[in-house]
């Protein structure tokens, strides 16, 4: 959302589709905005502080919290 905006019902097919993408493509994308890592953040985690980051990613979670309460989250994991 820090690149998009809130789009409102198209939000989660969005947000499915891009962790789909980096899944595919092993590019964890930039955060927007985000200066400085948590320190509770475990190291291993990989972050993209405005710039995007590569990594072998195989599970993906993906978060969609709506207006009014509508909320879903899916898990996406990589088929051999």
């Amino acid at each position: 959302k820090s690149m998009t905006g809130h789009l409102l019902g198209a939000a989660g097919a969005v947000e499915s589709i891009a962790t789909i993408l980096a899944m595919r493509d092993g590019i964890v994308p930039p955060t927007i905005n985000l200066v400085e890592r948590d320190e509770n953040m475990p190291a291993d985690v990989p972050i993209a502080a405005g710039v995007a980051v590569t990594a072998d990613i195989s599970v993906a979670m993906s978060n969609t919290f709506g207006f009014g309460g509508h909320n879903a989250i899916v898990v996406f994991k990589k088929l051999a």
